[in-house]
């Protein structure tokens, strides 16, 4: 399945249905009265979130949407039905912006979150409807509402425990394969990773997902490589893993490149709890590796983690460091939200 993360559709309510005029009209009735029933809803536009997706490919290539409208009012009193209602189904954590992208009008996080984004007209009434004791024979009837037509962005950020950064080939998808069932390409050269992945790593009875990017480069947050386009994904991340590649010669500054990045794009990305993870370990034997760790300056190499996804050196006391640090995150939020719910005031 193809990776889409942003895509801009067509949407439209229905309209309501017509009131009837009518009059009954039967053997020996010469003055039945009116009988004209109402016109039905339009149908509304929905979005909802489900469980089985992760990408907005489904909106690729089919952007109009429209609902039927309502069914007109009969005569005899018979309404019109209502139409049905359009349901989109999209991933959690997708986001609805106006057509301007400057308004956000929904944020759908949950599982079977939804929206009215367009409401469909309601119907007409007939001219029984307006039937009054100085009015018996009204011959007039609504003729229902006009359905809303809007253009919207859906904009997709993935729902994810930890999101991992670094400069490309920092080791990013290698780790990802490491430690769950994903099985992102990897190969030695840059931007091998076109689209973020997704995977699930179970430790010790608990698990966590985790979120890999395209590799950041310097001035990525003003669009420069592909990182611009997809740092959007890390945001909703409780915390993030840095990625560095060991056997750069320059350890110092490429940490320095993706951390001013980061701050760059969003302050908030920026200061989410964060292990700096030192990749490629098995490059060197323990003597280099020390030498390595002691030259490193600007970094606080004490607790930061040197792995090797070819080995398995450390990955699981990475993880269960992860997972640590995810349950002290979910209950500071716990706290926090009960500390607002108890100074609620109605």
């Amino acid at each position: 399945m193809k990776f889409l993360d942003e895509v801009k559709i067509y949407i439209s309510s229905g309209n309501g249905g017509p009131g009837c005029i009518s009059f009954r009209r039967e053997a020996n009735v010469p003055k039945g009265g009116p009988d004209g029933g109402n016109g039905g809803d339009g149908g509304n536009v929905i979005i909802r979130t489900v469980d089985n997706l992760n990408t907005l490919i489904d909106y690729r290539y089919k952007q109009h949407f429209k609902a039927k409208s309502g069914q007109h009012g009969m005569g005899k009193n018979r309404n019109g039905h209502n139409a049905d209602d359009i349901i989109l189904k999209v991933p959690f954590g997708t986001e609805i912006l106006n057509e301007d992208k400057n308004v956000k009008l929904a944020d759908l996080v949950d599982k079977d979150d939804n929206i009215i984004l367009a409401k469909g007209g309601i119907g007409g009434k007939g001219n029984a409807f307006f039937k009054s004791s100085t009015n018996q024979s009204p011959r007039h009837a609504q003729p229902g509402e006009k359905g809303e037509e809007k253009t919207v962005w859906l904009r997709l950020k993935l729902i994810a425990d930890v999101g991992l950064v670094g400069l490309p080939n920092a080791g990013k998808s290698t780790f990802l394969s490491k430690i769950s069932s994903s099985r992102p390409k990897i190969a030695d050269y840059p931007f091998t990773t076109l689209y973020p992945n997704l995977g699930v790593n179970r430790t010790d009875d608990k698990e966590f997902v985790v979120a890999d990017i395209p590799g950041l480069i310097e001035d990525a947050h003003i669009g420069k490589g592909l990182g611009h386009k997809f740092l959007g994904h890390i945001e909703r991340c409780k915390i993030l893993l840095h990625l560095i590649d060991i056997t750069n010669k320059n350890i110092v500054e490429s940490f320095q490149v993706i951390e001013n990045e980061l701050k760059a794009y969003n302050e908030k990305v920026f200061n989410k709890d964060q292990i700096v993870v030192f990749t490629k370990c098995d490059a060197f034997n323990e003597k280099k590796l020390n030498n390595i760790k002691k030259n490193i300056n600007g970094i606080n190499v004490e607790n930061a983690f040197f792995i090797s996804s070819v080995t398995g050196l450390n990955i699981d006391s990475l993880c269960r460091k992860v997972i640590e640090m995810i349950n002290i995150k979910e209950e500071k939020d716990d706290d926090n939200f009960d500390q607002k719910s108890s100074t609620w005031e109605p």
